[in-house]
């Protein structure tokens, strides 16, 4: 339910820079966080995702929230429902809440930008991953979450469920 406190807040325009913004490992690749649902009152979020070929998400379903990718740099197949197609710099997929999607980088390397609405996925990102001592710097060792059990029950409490392992690139 949204409270007259977020609406408010998502009235308030919001401005930050490459500094104010967080950034984190999650799943193998580097994700920038642009802005959050802090900055939106809870409407928006948007994140750049920066990950080496195979950088997948597992299948899943967002309960709440509609997910958009725009790809910018390298190539992506995005599976949704039943549904594949691959996706280059330029390309947008809009998933649908409660379908089941998944994505994998199939070029080399590939940098998108997914949207979500509402804001949500920018705090489970912060829940799941390990914070970037810089978001140029290298991979931690080891994530913070490596196990898929631990990733499902922390998706699970921000509206998220994990259905199937991730795809494979081709």
């Amino acid at each position: 339910m949204t409270t007259f406190d977020q609406c408010s807040l998502a009235r308030v325009p919001a401005t930050l820079t490459p500094e104010e913004q967080r950034a984190v490992w999650f799943l193998g690749a580097l994700i920038r966080i642009r802005v959050g649902g802090g900055s939106t009152g809870g409407q928006l979020a948007i994140l750049e995702h920066t990950g080496p070929r195979g950088y997948s998400s597992p299948v899943h379903r967002h309960d709440a929230d509609e997910e958009t990718f725009f790809i910018l740099d390298g190539a992506v197949r995005v599976e949704v429902g039943d549904r594949t197609f691959s996706a280059g710099p330029g390309a947008v997929a809009f998933l649908p809440r409660q379908i089941p999607h998944a994505f994998v980088v199939t070029s080399p390397e590939a940098r998108l930008l997914t949207l979500h609405t509402p804001a949500g996925f920018d705090e489970f990102t912060l829940a799941a991953g390990s914070a970037a001592d810089s978001p140029f710097g290298d991979p931690p060792a080891a994530e913070s979450v490596a196990d898929p059990a631990a990733l499902a029950a922390i998706a699970a409490s921000y509206g998220i469920e994990i259905l199937g392992p991730p795809p494979f690139p081709s």
